[in-house]
């Protein structure tokens, strides 16, 4: 069996010596999904942020294919084939979606073909194409959300990590967003959602951990957590 695409082993993280991430670990598999749901201030941003290269890690290993990334530079984890969809999403507002597109074609990686994930990236998300020309600060939520989303695959990623991708959308977008997530997983990608729709998220993934206060108390199939008593209480309200 061949190495997971992505293990982290005990992280321990955060912010100013607040530690919020406490010893969590995990495994994703190529074009697997994990889902990682908990409440607020579980964790969950800084689990994201640290395999991304935005948070330092206290302790702990996180490895790509095998190799040690730990506290590796968030430009040297892009090249690795590791991108971020951000919360808040973070577009570029006064340049163009074109533009906005092309910067994500910057890395090594992909540069040398970016014709061709652009025509990849506006053939699944044909608004943007209509927009290419408009600044990006003028789109609604939604289309930033796809913009965030394009411009993360113009990087040709091999695992992508979602964070609240449909935080504060609405009803629709929301629906275009799981879309997307789930033809990118019947493509063969693998990911990482972080997400507040624990129902929907719960649904489509492969597996699912769920954090609480930084560490990983529970996790197993979709179905599983779905038919958990504890989480049904604590996330779906039932």
């Amino acid at each position: 069996m061949s190495a997971p695409v992505l293990e982290v082993e005990r992280l321990v993280a955060g912010y100013g010596g607040a530690v919020a991430v406490d010893g969590a670990s995990l495994s994703v598999g190529a074009g697997e999904l994990l889902a990682v749901i908990g409440a607020n201030g579980a964790g969950k941003t800084t689990l994201i942020r640290a395999i991304a290269g935005m948070v330092r890690p206290m302790s702990g290993r996180i490895r790509h294919r095998g190799e040690d990334i730990t506290g590796w530079t968030s430009d040297r984890v892009c090249e690795r084939g590791i991108a971020q969809v951000a919360e808040g999403r973070q577009v570029f507002p006064s340049l163009s979606v074109l533009e906005n597109l092309r910067t994500g074609a910057l890395l090594r990686r992909s540069r040398a073909r970016e014709a061709a994930n652009l025509e990849r990236v506006m053939a699944l998300f044909p608004r943007l194409a209509e927009r290419r020309a408009q600044a990006a600060g003028t789109l609604s939520g939604g289309e930033q959300q796809m913009l965030a989303i394009a411009r993360c695959l113009m990087a040709e990623p091999e695992l992508i990590l979602f964070d609240e991708p449909s935080l504060g959308l609405a009803p629709a977008m929301v629906e275009m967003v799981f879309g997307v997530v789930r033809r990118l997983h019947a493509e063969g990608m693998a990911m990482i959602l972080v997400e507040q729709n624990v129902r929907d998220s719960l649904e489509i993934c492969d597996r699912a951990i769920v954090l609480e206060g930084g560490a990983v108390v529970a996790e197993g199939s979709g179905a599983e957590l779905l038919a958990s008593d504890r989480v049904r209480a604590a996330y779906l309200g039932l």
